[in-house]
């Protein structure tokens, strides 16, 4: 004798749209929250803003170090000691001053490790290295 009149397996004949309607609910809110409203409810005349020009391009100050180890602040040759005082003088002229070391391929690192180290007791914290890209001999 069967335990069950009604047979466990039936087939689903309505289709449940409540995550349907969840979903669209949740995308309605979402529009709803995102969308600014338009502001025109007064009429005003807003002020003009003024033209700033731009400050010129400051001119770069290069330290070059040939492959003999002299050394030239902006093309003027320059010891140590000088190149230490050149540099103080410029950044007291500009705080914000920014420094090139350009050196020779030839020329040992401790050479430009020294130009860098007088930069730095100069306070001279914007210093960039200058080199040739690579595909070029």
């Amino acid at each position: 004798m069967k335990k069950c009149s009604h047979s466990a397996h039936h087939t689903l004949t309505e289709i449940n749209i409540t995550p349907l309607l969840d979903l669209a609910f949740v995308l309605l809110v979402i529009f709803i929250i995102t969308t600014t409203p338009i502001v025109n409810d007064l009429e005003l005349t807003l002020p003009k803003a003024s033209k700033h020009e731009k400050d010129p391009p400051r001119k770069p100050n290069f330290i070059t170090v040939d492959a003999g180890g002299a050394l030239y602040l902006n093309k003027l040759s320059v010891d140590r000691d000088r190149l230490l005082q050149g540099l103080i003088a410029l950044r007291v002229e500009d705080p914000d001053l920014s420094v090139i070391v350009r050196g020779d391929g030839h020329t040992k690192y401790r050479q430009i490790r020294a130009v860098l180290d007088l930069c730095q007791q100069a306070n001279v914290v914007k210093v960039d290295l200058a080199t040739e890209p690579a595909d070029q001999p």
